[in-house]
């Protein structure tokens, strides 16, 4: 085992690796972890279409008087592939090669022995989004600069904008009982610089970060740059929104093969990457399943972070289908269940399990979610209601591919949907997991999106399980394909899948090719079919293959890992040859650079600082009341009930402009709510209870209806008049509620929607409500 030699005496390079990844230091540090200062951060990222290359730079100086060992820990997107690294110190530049891990290792700790400088870039044993930099001597007053490389596809989200973050803290995710983080002022400088290209319109870039002007580049707009405004501290993930239009096109980029290359390697040949966008109808969307919501508790989550987690979780819980069954365990060290086995959805089971949801904290220690994992999966599935795991964390595990291994395990009796909750979660933990349980991933690290983000994966989960799926490849004769990412097992309405592979054999540049996928759902065969030109892109570098490789090799890590202590075929030879291949990182691969020239070495890359963000605001005004599985408007008084008939031809002039008035009132304070989502909603009661005063009929029926289905409906016409652009977020609560107004039975409900109407000043019919 290589060892360092610091003024502590030897220290094991790998021992420093584990050590600073279990207790989540960050940055560049010594032995002692004492940190190293970063002087400034420079990143340049080029997106084209669905994929992203990050280019950091990262410069350091030793500002003691001695010479620094240090050890660089620093988190990546999970499924990023590593694929160039290098330092430079004064005028000597030192880049590294990627060979079988102890190799480098044993290479790094001769280096150091004979008096060279050397740095080995190494993943993560326990998490594949966690690498370590270990750095030989940094003079003192020298400075350092590293640059890394890096390639990663960008997930799609609920509004389809494609998301990109650069993160600026590496959280102490897995914290010890009684620890402490500390937040300061950042003392270093960010310049970010993003250009942007696609087949299709750029209709826009948003970040949650000051931007300087979109900047198009042609006149079709599909090329722009854009960059980070100055000024900015990075006290903060730098997340940046991408849309396109038509951006549920599928699409296919055949990129060139590198020249120098041998023909008919994974290098050599040309790559395709083939995006594809199934559409489902609505009508096969389920209204039962066993909906299981597992809830981290851990220190780490305290603050800002459980309360979002609680609000997603109160949003979901809130939106389930009646005639489901649910039931929801929370993790810390230990964890805990609110029923002992799933129990069916309704009024009491609700009520129960809303108040246990709101009585919890952040206070179960670490975060072991495999027991609690294990003992889901043991208990047996409901039949006829098929199982869906939820799952709510904010950081990483010291066992991570343990915990994907074991979803994986269980693929066949539950689909996994994971939520990362705030800054710094573990991409490959939630990824990992959504990917190989079957569901899907989302990251929430503010407010600003959440409702959309939650009910994109509950309709995801209400849609009937995907089978029999099959790509099929219809290339011209002399061309053979070599499919490079795993079967997919998965597929949603409105979810991207991108499917890698390598393209050997001489075809002209007019050739074309067709990839066909067919699934079957619902008991009803369907297909997506996309042709595609086979000429190669221009200029795209080697950003498909890269990914086509990590692909690859992921694929071919979890293999190896299903069959240790076996004979796994020569797997890890497999992975270290592909790897060594094409530059990209793996499990058993690392970077190693030695500097021969007697200049020296250093320091490493992305760097995250634990500022926590605050939370921007609270559930909307649905969230708060009652009817408890209905759409709570707001509270309002149960001992009369009230008829509405004719209102709106009956009214008298004054108390008429009263009743205007007080809707007018009722609308301003909808609408500044909603948009600014910070207050006011405590208004609402008293202006909604005015309301039911004022609008009592004044005919001589003895129509009545209660003022709860009055302002159930109420709720409903303004949803439908003011707020279509959320639709996404409030449908299924709508729905429950027009399927409650319906079960009450109640008299005039088209009066009431005439009034509503007549109140908010809108014209909604009541067929567009579902009454």
């Amino acid at each position: 085992m290589p060892l360092l030699l610091s003024s502590t005496g030897l220290v094991s390079s790998h021992f420093l690796m584990t050590h600073c990844t279990m207790i989540r230091s960050c940055g560049l540090l010594t032995a002692q972890e004492e940190p190293v200062p970063l002087k400034s951060i420079e990143v340049e990222l080029e997106v084209r279409d669905h994929v992203a290359t990050v280019v950091s730079t990262l410069n350091y100086k030793n500002k003691e008087n001695k010479p620094l060992e240090a050890v660089f820990v620093f988190p990546l997107p999970g499924d990023a592939a590593v694929c160039h690294f290098s330092a430079k110190i004064g005028q000597t530049q030192i880049v590294a090669e990627v060979k079988e891990k102890q190799k480098a290792r044993e290479e790094y700790d001769d280096a150091l022995s004979s008096g060279q400088q050397a740095f080995l870039l190494e993943e993560s044993d326990q998490s594949p989004d966690i690498f370590s930099l270990s750095v030989g001597s940094l003079p003192p007053g020298e400075s350092a600069s590293i640059r890394l490389e890096y390639v990663t596809e960008l997930a799609v989200q609920a509004d389809d904008g494609l998301r990109f973050c650069l993160p600026a803290v590496l959280n102490p995710r897995y914290q010890p009982r009684g620890g402490l983080s500390s937040v300061g002022l950042v003392p270093y400088s960010l310049s970010f610089s993003a250009r942007v290209s696609s087949p299709r319109p750029i209709s826009k870039v948003e970040s949650n970060c000051s931007l300087d002007p979109l900047q198009y580049l042609n006149t079709d707009q599909t090329q722009a740059t854009v960059n980070l405004a100055a000024g900015h501290k990075f006290d903060r993930d730098v997340e940046l929104l991408i849309y396109y239009k038509d951006a549920h096109q599928p699409t296919a980029v055949v990129e060139a093969g590198q020249a120098s290359a041998e023909p008919g390697s994974l290098v050599g040949d040309p790559v395709v990457m083939v995006s594809l966008y199934p559409e489902f109808p609505q009508s096969v969307m389920s209204s039962c399943g066993e909906f299981v919501f597992l809830m981290d508790r851990s220190g780490s989550m305290s603050n800002t972070r459980i309360r979002s987690a609680k609000d997603t979780l109160l949003l979901l819980l809130k939106s389930l289908p009646m005639g489901c069954y649910f039931n929801i365990y929370s993790f810390g060290s230990c964890y805990e269940h609110i029923f002992p086995k799933s129990v069916e959805y309704s009024q009491q089971t609700m009520k129960e399990s809303l108040k246990k949801v709101e009585q919890m904290e952040a206070n179960l220690g670490g975060t072991e979610i495999l027991e609690p994992l294990k003992h889901i999966y043991s208990q047996p599935c409901i039949p006829n209601q098929p199982r869906q795991l939820f799952v709510f964390t904010d950081g990483e595990v010291r066992n991570t591919k343990e915990v994907i291994d074991l979803v994986k395990n269980n693929s066949d009796s539950h689909r996994c949907f994971s939520f990362g909750i705030g800054e710094g979660a573990s991409s490959a933990l939630i990824n990992g997991m959504a990917k190989e349980g079957g569901g899907h991933a989302q990251f929430i690290t503010g407010t600003d999106r959440m409702q959309a983000k939650v009910m994109q994966s509950l309709r995801f989960a209400l849609q009937p399980v995907v089978v029999d799926i099959s790509v099929t490849w219809d290339l011209p004769k002399e061309v053979s394909v070599t499919v490079l990412s795993p079967p997919i097992t998965a597929l949603f309405q409105g979810q991207r899948s991108l499917i890698y592979a390598q393209l050997t054999g001489q075809c002209s540049e007019a050739a074309e090719g067709c990839v066909t996928v067919k699934y079957s759902l619902a008991g009803h065969p369907s297909e997506n079919q996309l042709h595609f030109s086979l000429r190669p892109a221009e200029d795209t570098g080697l950003t498909v293959h890269r990914l086509g490789a990590r692909t690859l090799i992921r694929s071919l890590e979890m293999e190896q890992r299903e069959h240790r202590g076996q004979q796994d075929g020569g797997v890890k030879e497999k992975v270290v040859h592909l790897s060594v291949q094409s530059g990209v990182s793996s499990s058993f691969t690392a970077f190693i650079a030695v500097n021969k020239d007697n200049s020296e070495v250093i320091q490493g890359p992305l760097v995250r600082r634990n500022i926590p963000t605050p939370l921007m605001l609270l559930f909307n005004y649905f969230m708060t009341s009652y009817p408890v599985i209905l759409p709570p408007v707001h509270t309002l008084p149960s001992e009369g009930p009230c008829g509405y008939s004719g209102l709106h031809s009956e009214l008298r002039e004054q108390e008429g402009q009263t009743i205007r008035a007080a809707g007018s009132q009722f609308r301003s304070v909808l609408h500044s709510s909603a948009s600014k989502m910070t207050g006011k909603w405590s208004e609402i009661p008293t202006i909604s209870m005015s309301l039911i005063q004022m609008s009592r009929p004044y005919d001589k029926t003895k129509s009545r209806a209660n003022s709860e289905v009055w302002a159930t409906i109420l709720a409903l016409v303004w949803l439908h008049a003011f707020k279509m652009d959320a639709k996404d977020e409030w449908e299924f609560l709508a729905l429950k509620a027009a399927s409650w107004i319906r079960a009450q039975n109640a008299p005039c409900v088209s009066e009431c929607v005439e009034s509503g109407n007549v109140l908010l000043g809108c014209s909604i019919k009541k067929e567009a409500l579902g009454l």
